[in-house]
C-alpha cells in the first residue's frame, strides 16, 4: 500500500526522500520491522484469544514419559496465526502488489497455513491429537505445491527455463537441465519435505522459529543477489527480474519470526502449531526453488534435515530390524533423554542453524 501510494500518487517522488521506496533494501528493512512490531504488539492479545485453543498432548503414549513436559499441557496452540498475519500485513504495507511473484508467494504461504489451521482446528475442537488424516494432509500439501509451482514456472519464459535447471552446491553451472515433469516432481518433494521437516522441528520452545530465522536470512540474501543483475552475473546465478520483492517477503518472515519468538521462547506463552510450521517450511522450500538452490537446503536447513532424517531412519530401522537407532525421535528428544535441558537443546540447535546458514552463504563464492 505504501509503495503504491508513493509511486503512483505522489508526482516527482524520485526527487524527494521518498525515492527510498525504489530501494528493495529499504522496504525489506521496513517490512522486517513492521512484522516484528505487529508480533510484539498483538502477541498478548493473541495469547488471550487462544487461551482455550489447547491441543491434546500428541506425544503421550508415543514417546517415553520422561520426555513429556506436562507443564505445557495448558499452553495454547495455533499461534502461527500471529506469524502468518504479521507477514501478510507487512507485505500489504511495503510490498509491490503488482508483482505477480510476490502475490504467488503470499497465496502459497496462506494455502499452507490453511492446511495447518485445518489440522490444528481438528486437534483443538474435536480433541483429536492426530488432527486430519496424515494421507489427506499430505495430498493437500502436494496439491498446493503443484499449483504454486506450475503457476511459477509459467510466469515467463525465464522462470520456465530457471525452473528446469538443477544446481548443486559448490558448482558454478547447472549440472542438468531437467525435463519439466521431473523438475515439477523434484520441486514438489522439496516443498512438501521442507514443510514437514519444519513441522517436526517444532517440538521445543522457540526451536523451529529460531532455526527458520537463520534459514530465511540465508535464502533472503540469495534472493537479493539473484534479483540484482550485476551481482547475479558476477556470481553466475540466474537473474530473477521480479525477485526483489521476495527479499521484502523474506524480511517480513524474519521479522514475524523474531516477534513470535518473544512469546515462544522458553517457557512459551503459545505454540506455533501446524498453522505456522507447515507454512514456514513450505515457503522455505519454495524460495529454494526460486533461487535454484534446492540441494543447498540440505546445508542451510541442516537442523530441519536432522530432524526429519532421524524420524525416517528410526522408523526404517525399527521396521526392518526391530531395533532403534536413537533413544527417541525427532532427534531433539534423543538429546533430551541424553541429559540435555530444553534451553540447551534449543540454543545449541540455533548455533548449528547459524553455522549451516553461513556455510550455505559461503557457496556463493566457493564454487
Amino acid at each position: 500500500m505504501f509503495y503504491f501510494l508513493v509511486v503512483h500518487c505522489i508526482p516527482d517522488y524520485a526527487q524527494t526522500p521518498l525515492r527510498l521506496f525504489d530501494y528493495v533494501t529499504f522496504r525489506a528493512g521496513a517490512s522486517l520491522l513492521t512484522a516484528f512490531l505487529i508480533g510484539i504488539l498483538f502477541g498478548p492479545m493473541t495469547v488471550r484469544k487462544l487461551k482455550n485453543a489447547i491441543a491434546p498432548a500428541r506425544l503421550e503414549g508415543l514417546i517415553k514419559e520422561e520426555v513429556i513436559d506436562h507443564k505445557k499441557d495448558k499452553t495454547p496452540s495455533m499461534g502461527g496465526i500471529l506469524v502468518v498475519a504479521s507477514i501478510i500485513i507487512s507485505i500489504l504495507l511495503w510490498g509491490n502488489l503488482t508483482n505477480a511473484l510476490l502475490l504467488l508467494f503470499v497465496c502459497t504461504l496462506t494455502a499452507f497455513s490453511a492446511i495447518g489451521f485445518f489440522d490444528d482446528y481438528i486437534k483443538v475442537v474435536k480433541h483429536n491429537r492426530d488432527g486430519i488424516p496424515a494421507r489427506l494432509k499430505f495430498l493437500l500439501q502436494v496439491f498446493v505445491s503443484i499449483t504454486a509451482l506450475t503457476i511459477y514456472s509459467h510466469l515467463s519464459p525465464d522462470t520456465y527455463h530457471n525452473f528446469c535447471d538443477l544446481y548443486v552446491p559448490f558448482f558454478k553451472n547447472p549440472v542438468w537441465t531437467m525435463p519439466y515433469w521431473f523438475a515439477l516432481l523434484f520441486s514438489v518433494i522439496v516443498l512438501v519435505g521442507a514443510s514437514n521437516a519444519v513441522n517436526l522441528t517444532d517440538g521445543k520452545d522457540g526451536l523451529a522459529v529460531g532455526c527458520t530465522i537463520w534459514c530465511m536470512l540465508a535464502y533472503g540474501i540469495f534472493a537479493y543477489v539473484s534479483s540484482n543483475y550485476v551481482f547475479a552475473s558476477h556470481l553466475n546465478l540466474h537473474f530473477i527480474s521480479q525477485g526483489g520483492e521476495i527479499v521484502v517477503f523474506s524480511a517480513a518472515i524474519i521479522g514475524a519470526c523474531v516477534g513470535f519468538l518473544w512469546y515462544n521462547c522458553h517457557p512459551a506463552a503459545m505454540f506455533m502449531g501446524d498453522t505456522g510450521s507447515l507454512a514456514l517450511g513450505g515457503i522455505i522450500g519454495f524460495i529454494s526453488v526460486l533461487v535454484n538452490q534446492e540441494f543447498l537446503l540440505i546445508i542451510i536447513g541442516g537442523v530441519f534435515l536432522m530432524e526429519i532424517l532421524s524420524v525416517m531412519m528410526q522408523v526404517a530401522s525399527f521396521r526392518l530390524t526391530g531395533k532403534r537407532i536413537f533413544r527417541c525421535t525427532p532427534i531433539h528428544h534423543h538429546f533430551e533423554l541424553g541429559g540435555w535441558g530444553e534451553t540447551q537443546i534449543v540454543t545449541r540447535f540455533w548455533i548449528l542453524a547459524g553455522l549451516f546458514a553461513l556455510i550455505g552463504l559461503a557457496t556463493l563464492k566457493l564454487r
